[in-house]
C-alpha cells in the first residue's frame, strides 16, 4: 500500500517525537507539574500496565525480593500485571478485605500502608502457604493510592527487610509510571501539533481547490476537477458521484441515482438526509458525502476506502471539499440553466413566428414534429388531437407513416392520463415501470417519454408525446421545456384549426355539406391550369317547388340532404360536389372521360330514384372539357352542362343529356 507523502510525513514526525521524549531527561516543568488525579483512575489500567513493563526492563539483573513472584493492582484490585506464576493467581476477589480474612493488598490499599501479612493468617485457597507483601503507590502531589505492589512470598520468608525491600521497588515503579504519565502528555502535545500540521496544510489544499472549482463554469470541469483532488489525495479510494436524474455525465464515474437498486441504499439516505452517511468497516468501509448547494442536493459522492487510514480529520476534508463542490456544481448548473434558458426563448420566440406564420394546419403541425424532434435529440414524435364529438385522440403528425392516422380511446394510454391531469409526462424507462400500456411505445420500441398536453383556456386539445428508444434519455430541462412549447404548439394548432374551420364554412353549403358554388368555380380554374381534361354534372331535382308545396319546406331540405349524401357517396375522393343553387346541384369530375361521366350520372339518378323517401328523382346535363378544345372557361362548361340539363327536363325527366 502506499500512503500519500502528507501522511508519511505525519508517521515519521510522530515516531521521531516519542524517540526523543524517551531520550530525553529534562523535560519542560508544566509537563513535570502534570498530575493524576481520582477522576483519572477508571481509565489508567493501560498506563499501569505499560509502566509495569518498563519497570521490569529497566529492573532486569537486579534480584528483587529473591526473584519472588509480584503482581501490579489497580485501586478497584484488578491485577493489571505480574511476574511468573502471580500470574495464575491473579483474580480480582483474591485481594479484598472479606469473610476469607486478611490480605496485605486490601490492607495496602485501604488504610494506604504498607503490610505484611503471614502464610497462617490467610485462609482463602490461592494464598494458602504464602506471605503477602504490599505497599500503596502514591500520586506525586495529591497523595491519594494509585496502585499497590503485591509481593507473593514463601511462608515464613518474608519480614521487614523484604517490605522495606518493596518500599524501594514501588518507588522505583512510581519514576516509571510518571515517566510513562509525561510521555503521555509529550505524545499527546505531538500529535496535537501534527495534526495541526496536516490541517493547514489540508486548508491550503482546500483552499487551492476550492479557487479552482469555482474558477469553472461548466458543470463537467467541475466534477473532474473533484475527481482528480481525490485521487491525488486519496489514490487507493474508489470515488464514484450518483447524481439526480435531472442531469447526465459524460464522465464514466457519474452515474445516476437510482433510488429502487439495493447497494444504493447508503446513497439514498444520504440523498433524502442531506447528511454524511457510512456502513462497513475496513477495506469495506464507504462513506456517502451529499453533494448539496444553496438550492438542494443534487447528488451523492461515494468514497469506496480500502485499508488506507482514514481519520476524522479526512472526513471533515471530505466533507468540506463536497460542501464546496456542490456550491460550484450549482453555480456551474445555473449558469448552464441560464444559457440553456437564452437559448430557450430564442428558440421558442423563432418557433412561434414560424408557427403563426402559416394558418394551414398540415404545415404547422409538421412543422412542430421536426422542430420537436430536432430540439430533443428523439426518435420519436407523435401530435395526436382531440376530437370531443367521437371521443377520441388522433394521430394528425408522425414520422412514422404507418402510425400517421390511428385513432385510440379517449381514455387509453398516456394521453387518457394527460386528459385526466392536465399534466405533462416524463418516463425515464418505459421497460422498468409501465404506468399505463401505449401502443405507440411499444411499436416504435421506445423507453424513455416526455409527453404534455395540447391546452386551450384549459381544456385538453390534443397531445405531443416525444421518445427514445434509450432508457434515460430525457432530463428534466427538456420535461419542463416541452411543457412551455406545447403551450404555444396548441395554441397555434387551435389558430390553424379555428383557420380550417372558418375556411370550410365559408366553402362549404351549410345545409348539405357539399361545397359552395364559388369554392367549385376556382377548383375548376385551378384543375384547368393543370389537368388535360375534365367534365361537369349538373343534377337538377324534379318538381323540387311541388315538393315544398306539398310536405313544406322541411321535407325539402330533407330531400336535398338525402340527394347530396348520395352524390358524395357515388363518387371518388378527388371530384368537388357542390350546390349550384336551390335545388340544383354540381359534381366536377376531374380526368375523367365522356363515356365514364354518364355512368357516375346514371348511378346518381337511379339512387335517388330508389333510395330518397319521399321518393323523388333528378335530371342531369353532362359537358367535358379537354386541351385539344380551344380554351374553355368554367362559364362556359356550365353554360353547355345547363343546356343539357334543359334537354334533359324537356325529354320528360329523370335522365341524363350531354351538352
Amino acid at each position: 500500500m502506499s500512503w500519500p507523502s502528507e501522511k508519511l510525513d505525519s508517521v515519521r514526525h510522530h515516531r521521531a517525537g516519542i524517540e526523543l521524549c524517551r531520550a530525553t531527561d529534562d523535560l519542560p516543568s508544566w509537563i513535570a507539574g502534570q498530575e493524576l488525579t481520582e477522576a483519572d483512575l477508571p481509565y489508567i489500567h493501560a498506563l499501569l500496565e505499560k509502566s509495569f513493563a518498563d519497570w521490569i526492563e529497566q529492573s532486569e539483573g537486579f534480584p528483587w525480593l529473591s526473584g519472588w513472584p509480584i503482581v501490579l493492582l489497580h485501586p478497584d484490585y484488578t491485577a493489571v500485571a505480574a511476574t511468573g506464576a502471580a500470574t495464575d493467581a491473579a483474580l480480582p476477589d483474591i485481594w479484598r478485605l472479606n469473610a476469607a480474612g486478611p490480605t496485605a493488598a486490601g490492607m495496602a490499599l485501604d488504610s494506604c500502608r504498607p503490610a505484611l501479612v503471614r502464610a497462617d493468617e490467610h485462609r482463602h485457597p490461592a494464598l494458602v502457604g504464602l506471605d503477602t507483601l504490599a505497599v500503596p503507590i502514591f500520586s506525586r502531589s495529591s497523595g491519594f493510592v494509585c496502585a499497590a505492589i503485591v509481593c507473593l512470598a514463601p511462608a515464613g520468608a518474608a519480614g521487614a527487610g523484604e517490605l522495606k525491600l518493596l518500599q524501594a521497588a514501588a518507588l522505583h515503579f512510581k519514576s516509571c509510571m510518571y515517566r510513562r504519565f509525561e510521555h503521555l502528555f509529550i505524545e499527546d502535545q505531538l500529535y496535537a501539533a501534527n495534526m495541526a500540521s496536516r490541517e493547514d496544510k489540508r486548508r491550503d489544499r482546500l483552499l487551492e481547490i476550492m479557487r479552482r472549482l469555482n474558477d469553472h463554469i461548466d458543470v463537467e470541469n467541475v466534477l473532474a476537477e473533484v475527481f482528480s483532488s481525490l485521487e491525488q489525495l486519496y489514490p487507493t479510494c474508489r470515488t464514484n458521484l450518483f447524481l439526480s436524474q435531472d442531469y447526465s455525465s459524460t464522465n464514466e464515474r457519474v452515474q445516476p441515482l437510482a433510488f429502487h437498486q439495493q447497494d444504493m441504499d447508503l446513497c439514498w439516505r444520504a440523498f433524502m438526509d442531506g447528511e454524511r452517511r457510512e456502513d462497513g468497516e475496513g477495506a469495506h468501509r464507504r462513506i456517502a458525502f451529499p453533494l448539496a448547494g444553496k438550492q438542494g442536493v443534487y447528488g451523492v459522492l461515494r468514497l469506496d476506502l480500502s485499508a488506507e487510514p482514514f481519520d476524522d480529520l479526512d472526513i471533515r476534508f471530505v466533507t468540506t471539499l463536497t460542501s464546496g463542490a456542490g456550491t460550484a456544481f450549482e453555480k456551474a448548473r445555473m449558469h448552464e440553466q441560464a444559457n440553456v434558458l437564452i437559448g430557450e426563448l430564442r428558440l421558442i420566440n423563432e418557433l412561434t413566428q414560424r408557427l403563426n406564420s402559416s394558418l394551414r394546419l398540415s404545415d404547422t403541425i409538421q412543422f412542430a414534429t421536426t422542430e420537436l424532434m430536432s430540439i430533443f435529440n428523439a426518435d420519436f414524435c407523435f401530435i395526436l388531437q382531440l376530437d370531443s364529438q367521437l371521443n377520441r385522440f388522433s394521430v394528425i403528425s408522425s414520422n412514422v407513416p404507418e402510425l400517421s392516422h390511428e385513432v385510440f380511446a379517449i381514455d387509453y394510454g398516456f394521453c387518457g392520463v394527460m386528459l385526466a391531469t392536465r399534466e405533462p409526462i416524463i418516463l425515464s424507462d418505459y421497460h422498468s415501470a409501465t404506468p399505463v400500456r401505449s401502443e405507440l411505445l411499444e411499436a416504435t420500441r421506445s423507453r424513455s417519454l416526455i409527453a404534455s398536453p395540447l391546452l386551450l383556456n384549459g381544456e385538453v386539445i390534443g397531445a405531443i408525446m416525444v421518445t427514445h428508444r434509450q432508457p434515460n434519455h430525457f432530463s428534466y430541462e427538456n420535461y419542463k421545456l416541452l411543457q412551455v412549447l406545447s403551450a404555444h404548439i396548441g395554441l397555434a394548432v387551435s389558430n390553424s384549426s379555428l383557420h380550417a374551420e372558418v375556411r370550410r364554412m365559408v366553402i362549404t353549403d351549410n345545409l348539405t355539406g357539399l361545397y359552395a358554388r364559388h369554392y367549385l368555380n376556382e377548383r375548376i380554374q385551378r384543375k384547368q391550369e393543370k389537368d388535360a381534361s375534365g367534365s361537369l354534372i349538373v343534377v337538377d331535382i324534379d318538381h323540387f317547388k311541388k315538393i315544398n308545396d306539398t310536405y313544406g319546406h322541411q321535407v325539402g331540405d330533407a330531400i336535398l340532404i338525402q340527394v347530396s349524401s348520395i352524390i358524395r357517396s357515388a363518387i371518388r375522393e378527388s371530384d368537388i360536389a357542390a350546390r349550384w343553387g336551390g335545388e340544383e346541384l354540381a359534381i366536377y369530375l376531374p380526368q375523367l372521360s365522356l363515356e365514364q361521366t354518364l355512368k357516375v350520372a346514371e348511378r346518381i339518378r337511379s339512387r335517388v330514384e330508389e333510395e330518397t323517401a319521399p321518393k323523388v328523382t333528378v335530371s342531369c346535363g353532362v359537358s367535358e372539357w379537354s386541351s385539344a378544345d380551344d380554351r374553355i372557361s368554367v362559364e362556359s362548361l356550365f353554360y353547355r352542362a345547363d343546356m343539357a340539363l334543359y334537354e334533359a327536363k324537356h325529354q320528360g325527366r329523370n335522365c341524363v343529356t350531354v351538352g
